[in-house]
């Protein structure tokens, strides 16, 4: 992929300029032995990491960054890193005031907790990929958890981006199944863009919309050469996920590669951790995730016209939530109260526009095309039914979409089927 003409940006059709300010991305064979010449006049460096991220390369990045390193971070956790309060304070105490660059080695929570601290303490910062598992390396979004909720913060993007075949093609499998995983996912993502430009006429850009689905279409055929850890298809995956970040940063939020199947993936994190509970990786939940937005679509379809129904009070509602959120219920209420969603009627814009809606939820993958996808990177949608059980899907079709303010196939499945 060239990355340096992505980066140039363009004066779009949508009426935006989009611009990425990320001025390094290498990925390739022996990417990290590069880094040392891109560090310029940084000086007092902060290196963090976990145990498991600087086992697969931090000796090398610590000998590249050399006599500039001022701090080094390692987090020891018996389990998940979580990117909390907790995790944002360790990085902060080792901040001085001559600190002048974060790097990261790692990749999902890693990259989210240095994107995090850097932004807040205004201070660039690099990340230095150990795995091709999620999309967030080049997006501006922070995805946190803070006082038990799942919050994207807007934040900045790095400033570079290091990703080296070697390292990457030796990730756990389960994490490049997550990348893998994440890039099809935006099969319902896009699909849900293009609802809310018709239901709430939202902004929406083409060439976003174009570039994202140029990653789906590289990576979704790659199934089996990235379980042989074919260096080419996982540098094709990495260049995918970064790519789908750039996108993201052009229209400096999510839309174009989070939706529906992302507020399910994040329901099932944020109710396994209050619960103690076990999730999949974020990426794995997301595919698995797909293809039961993609069945909402196909229920849709073959509803044949919108009809109203009767929906829960509101106090019922609020039990609801109440019982599944438990401590972070309050939170959950006061988004949706902000936005006012459950107040509207969108019936009849459903009536008036539903032969659009049902032209652009026909256009998602079939239910049994994505299923083939998964078994192809050996993943078999058996083991999420099998975890989750049908009691917690049942109860993320139906209140994962509280947890976020975007509408998505979910808010149709909640007026019109649930």
């Amino acid at each position: 992929m060239d990355f340096e003409q992505l980066l140039k940006g363009r004066d779009c059709e949508c009426g935006m300029r989009h611009d990425c300010s990320i001025r390094h991305i290498v990925i390739g064979r022996d990417a990290n032995q590069k880094l040392g010449s891109l560090l310029g006049d940084y000086r007092r460096i902060l290196l963090a990491a976990d145990t498991n991220t600087y086992a697969a390369c931090g000796d090398v990045i610590r000998q590249q960054v050399g006599e500039k390193l001022e701090n080094l971070l390692i987090y020891q956790r018996d389990g998940l890193l979580i990117p909390n309060e907790e995790a944002v304070g360790e990085m902060q105490a080792l901040l001085t005031p001559e600190t002048d660059l974060i790097i990261g080695i790692g990749s999902g929570v890693i990259q989210d907790i240095c994107k995090y601290v850097s932004h807040q303490a205004k201070l660039p910062y690099y990340i230095v990929a150990t795995a091709p598992s999620m999309d967030g390396y080049a997006s501006v979004g922070a995805a946190m958890i803070m006082g038990g909720m799942k919050v994207t913060y807007s934040a900045h993007v790095p400033t570079a981006i290091i990703g080296d075949i070697d390292i990457l093609k030796d990730a756990p499998m389960e994490m490049i199944q997550s990348g893998y995983g994440d890039i099809l996912g935006k099969y319902s993502c896009l699909n849900d863009w293009k609802l809310a430009r018709i239901v709430r006429g939202e902004y929406f850009c083409q060439y976003v919309y174009d570039l994202t689905m140029d990653m789906v279409v590289k990576t979704r055929d790659l199934g089996p050469a990235l379980l042989s850890r074919d260096a080419e298809a996982v540098g094709t995956l990495m260049e995918a996920l970064v790519g789908v970040g750039i996108a993201m940063a052009f229209v400096g939020n999510s839309r174009p590669a989070s939706g529906s199947e992302h507020h399910l993936s994040h329901f099932f994190e944020i109710v396994g951790i209050l619960n103690d509970e076990p999730y999949f990786m974020h990426g794995t939940d997301v595919v698995y995730s797909t293809v039961y937005t993609q069945r909402i679509r196909e229920q849709l379809i073959a509803l044949g016209a919108p009809a109203a129904r009767e929906l829960p009070s509101q106090e019922a509602r609020e039990e609801q939530i109440r019982t599944i959120y438990t401590s972070i219920a309050d939170s959950v209420i006061a988004l949706q109260n902000k936005m006012g969603w459950y107040n509207e009627d969108r019936l009849p814009v459903y009536a008036e526009r539903w032969n659009e809606i049902v032209d652009v939820l026909k256009e998602a993958p079939s239910c049994e095309e994505m299923q083939g996808y998964l078994k192809r990177v050996d993943l078999d949608i058996a083991r999420f039914d099998e975890l989750y059980g049908a009691e917690k899907i049942g109860h993320a079709l139906r209140f994962a979409k509280d947890l976020k303010d975007r509408f998505t196939v979910l808010w149709l499945y909640y007026d019109l089927l649930a």
